[in-house]
């Protein structure tokens, strides 16, 4: 991208607002965003404090916002204008000004702009290292989603590793209702603009891996490919040609259905283990697109390869904290000094608390205080249906854990558990390993001691299950 004409172009943009032309700052700013710099380079470069770059920086982002019509942000800065040069490309043959959201802009400026751009293409046609200027997506399968609840940070976090770190495989983990869907969406409309192709896939219904690439094949070839690769090792290599070739962001959603009930999470089911081969070679082959995983279990090969200093990332989803008050108001419940308590005992999960606050509601006039003086902890019907989901994936030796950890009042150490439950060693460890990955056992240090406790609904189902006449 030609820096000079970035910058005439939102100088026009910024004149026609303010009456002003860009300021050294801000011009520093746009320089260092089109050569990839961080704000902390732009503000060594330019002798000011980091904190002021961002400063300046919010604010000509907010302005370019409220011009373009659309949210402009550092990280799709570059993206945005490129789909500025084709959409004006229609608009303006002819004119001296074009209006863009009722600014006019010179025309001048934006037929340099069409004519970088169409230069641009045919140098990238030629060197087959083709950039698409407008996104392409395919997010028939992504949920609508009608309210979402704090994870500022997350999102950040998130974005940080796709957009700047250019992380390979994301694993969005964590047990159902927690949020990890509605997460993924939030990223994928934070995000998109910064992708020549976007694809959301639900893995609800248990598709082959080689059903789920020839589908990504024909997308990515605008389903004009009709003699695609006839094996899945054949259709692999081509689709990591497409994920080198384009930026490509790929959300794979309910992941655990490719995977065995009855064994230690992340064990493929028959005829699933080629899911194992995209997974490894997305991660371990260098390329410039990310896949994200989202599911309640990590696929077994990708737990060594996962690290803070790696490519490929793990990021187990917890529950929300002060945000969840919202849902609890939006469910019509009072008494707001005992919410917390009731967060608390549903960890933060979202659904768990639409379903018990619905049913506070209905029962309690809307009382925490009230529901919460029954003990042992209510679970509803529709609860119990969802955490039995979660336990008959399980295999006999995590229930076997996970009925000696919901028997203790107090977190139990390992030790403990050796002494109580007839395991070996590389038995327990297994299954405690096992049990963590699907985020069913909380993991806790006492006195420098490892222990390991189970979240109040999960201790209370598993009470239920295997002790209901202790209560």
């Amino acid at each position: 991208m030609d820096t000079q004409e970035v910058l005439k172009f939102a100088d026009e943009l910024v004149f026609t607002k303010t009456g002003k032309h860009l300021d050294n700052l801000q011009e520093a700013i746009l320089r260092g965003t089109v050569q990839g710099k961080k704000y902390s380079k732009i503000a060594e470069e330019n002798n000011c404090t980091e904190g002021h770059v961002k400063d300046v920086a919010s604010e000509f982002w907010k302005l370019l916002s409220e011009e373009l019509g659309e949210e402009v942000r550092k990280s799709n800065f570059r993206a945005t204008i490129e789909r500025w040069q084709i959409s004006i490309i229609s608009s303006h043959f002819g004119k001296d000004f074009v209006q863009i959201n009722n600014v006019n802009v010179c025309a001048d400026t934006l037929h340099s702009l069409e004519n970088l751009h169409l230069e641009q293409l045919s140098d990238e046609t030629s060197n087959s290292n083709n950039v698409i200027s407008t996104v392409r997506q395919d997010l028939g399968d992504m949920p609508d989603v009608f309210s979402f609840y704090g994870r500022t940070e997350e999102l950040a976090t998130l974005e940080q590793w796709i957009v700047e770190e250019r992380c390979r495989l994301i694993t969005l983990l964590g047990m159902s209702g927690i949020g990890k869907t509605t997460l993924a969406v939030q990223l994928v409309e934070r995000i998109k603009d910064n992708f020549d192709y976007v694809i959301w896939r639900s893995l609800r219904f248990s598709p082959t891996a080689e059903a789920t690439q020839r589908n990504l094949l024909q997308f990515f070839s605008n389903q004009q490919d009709t003699e695609l690769p006839i094996s899945a090792d054949e259709q692999l290599s081509q689709l990591m040609d497409y994920l080198r070739k384009y930026r490509c962001l790929l959300i794979l959603d309910n992941v655990q259905m490719i995977f065995k009930t009855g064994q230690f999470a992340g064990h493929y089911k028959p005829g699933y283990e080629d899911y194992g081969s995209l997974f490894r070679r997305v991660g371990k082959l260098s390329h410039k697109s990310c896949l994200v995983l989202s599911g309640w279990e990590p696929p077994i090969e990708l737990v060594a390869l996962t690290g803070e200093n790696t490519p490929i990332r793990s990021f187990p989803l917890k529950g929300l904290g002060v945000a969840a008050s919202e849902i609890l108001r939006e469910k019509g419940l009072v008494e707001e000094d005992s919410w917390q308590d009731l967060i608390n005992a549903y960890t933060g999960n979202p659904l768990w608390l639409k379903i018990v606050a619905t049913l506070i509601r209905d029962l309690f006039n809307g009382r925490a205080s009230d529901y919460l003086k029954y003990n042992p902890l209510l679970l509803c019907e529709e609860l119990k249906a969802i955490l039995n989901k979660h336990f008959e994936r399980l295999s006999g030796l995590e229930q076997e854990v996970m009925s000696c950890i919901g028997s203790q009042v107090e977190p139990i150490a390992p030790a403990k558990l050796l002494e109580d439950i007839q395991l070996s060693p590389p038995e327990l460890f297994s299954a405690i390993q096992s049990l963590e990955r699907r985020s069913l056992i909380e993991r806790q240090t006492q006195n420098d001691e490892t222990v390991f406790t189970l979240a109040p609904v999960v201790r209370q189902y598993v009470k239920d299950q295997y002790y209901p006449s202790a209560e």
